[in-house]
């Protein structure tokens, strides 16, 4: 009974950190993209491009960082895959069919901000794993940033 007991007491303090770490990186997602888009605000279109293009920039947070889609779902800027600017994403779709680049502008062009949830090559395990977005329209730019779950 008390192997049992500890096993559980084990599996919920687990749960517990995940949860909390995942809660602290949503936190993070957010608040990378309000700076970047605080940064658009004061600075303007060229120079936010140019900086969330920068793979050093200061909108990268080592794998959290900030990309910026069109409300016409061209990618405008990524500092991790520069191949991706300058190619419309709407009908981009996960192993399960999602057309999430279309749902997160879609998302955001209705509601301002929101989570959109998908499935992505995660850039460090080269696996598929569930992501989930966070995103928020500012004039006719998205800016996003996402984090693995």
């Amino acid at each position: 009974m008390k192997k049992v007991l500890v096993v559980v007491i084990i599996c919920l303090l687990t749960v517990g950190f995940v949860w909390a770490a995942e809660k602290g990186a949503t936190k993070d997602a957010q608040d990378l993209v309000d700076k970047a888009a605080a940064f658009y605000k004061s600075n303007g279109a060229e120079k936010t491009l140019a900086e969330i293009n920068n793979p050093k920039g200061q909108f990268i947070k080592g794998d959290v960082y900030v990309f910026i889609w069109g409300t016409d779902y061209v990618v405008k800027a990524h500092p991790t895959n520069a191949k991706l600017v300058g190619k419309n994403l709407k009908e981009l779709k996960d192993t399960d069919g999602k057309a999430f680049v279309f749902d997160g502008v879609e998302l955001a062009k209705a509601k301002g901000s929101g989570w959109v949830d998908y499935k992505y090559t995660n850039p460090v395990s080269k696996k598929i794993e569930a992501k989930t977005t966070y995103v928020k329209k500012v004039d006719d730019l998205v800016f996003a940033c996402g984090i693995y779950k």
